[in-house]
């Protein structure tokens, strides 16, 4: 079912990266970006494609993924709504290093190169917010980084389970976790196969800490979990 479009304005208005930006200047922006709706499964770019400008998810998600040429495929990362990507191959003038892919029917913002550039020689400020941006995901990538190499293929499972649970109350102990895509996709995105992945869900429920129905996983003691992963 088709649904209503947006305004660019009033998005762009809440998001991290322009909140802070002046009515003119957010139009300014709006009147260089565009809507861009993709069904599920498509490519929005592949490697090496253009970097023209960067994208901002709406609703749906984007799997960000390195691809062989063999075909195998290494997740990189997971957009869901809110979220950005592109940005840094954009500012360094180059094509896209990875391949991006629609996981549902998703909706887009596409913020052209230009009126980015343009904000950025006019207000010094604009430059500040987008540099935290992009450190932001290099310490998450980091993050990444250290978990592939220093911690043990269950650690990173649990990790990745309990990433959103300081938002919960400190009151409850148990919680649900919603797995945002298909196992193969997660188990990808934290360097496991996905034999591996589901091996260590199975161990995991064995154990009494997870119970896993479908892409739901209920953790009846949180606390628990945690300290397995020690």
């Amino acid at each position: 079912m088709a649904t209503a479009p947006i305004k660019p304005l009033a998005f762009l208005a809440n998001i991290p990266l322009f909140k802070e930006l002046a009515p003119e200047e957010l139009e300014r922006i709006a009147r260089h970006t565009r809507q861009v709706r993709a069904e599920r499964g498509e490519i929005l770019f592949h490697r090496g494609d253009p970097a023209n400008g960067f994208h901002l998810v709406v609703y749906g998600q984007v799997k960000l993924a390195f691809i062989s040429s063999k075909g195998d495929e290494k997740v990189v990362e997971i957009i869901g709504q809110g979220g950005s990507f592109g940005e840094a191959v954009m500012f360094m003038e180059r094509p896209h290093v990875v391949t991006a892919q629609a996981l549902a029917d998703t909706l887009l913002l596409y913020v052209q190169k230009e009126a980015v550039f343009d904000e950025l020689d006019r207000d010094p400020r604009f430059a500040r917010r987008i540099i935290a941006g992009l450190s932001r995901r290099l310490h998450h990538l980091m993050s990444d980084l250290e978990a592939y190499s220093m911690r043990s293929g269950t650690q990173r499972v649990i990790g990745y389970l309990l990433r959103d649970c300081r938002r919960e109350s400190e009151d409850v102990d148990s919680i649900e976790v919603t797995l945002p895509t298909t196992k193969g996709i997660v188990a990808s995105r934290l360097n496991l196969t996905q034999e591996h992945f589901s091996r260590i869900l199975h161990e995991l429920a064995a154990e009494e800490l997870i119970e896993v129905q479908g892409r739901t996983v209920a953790i009846p003691s949180v606390a628990r979990l945690q300290q397995y992963a020690l």
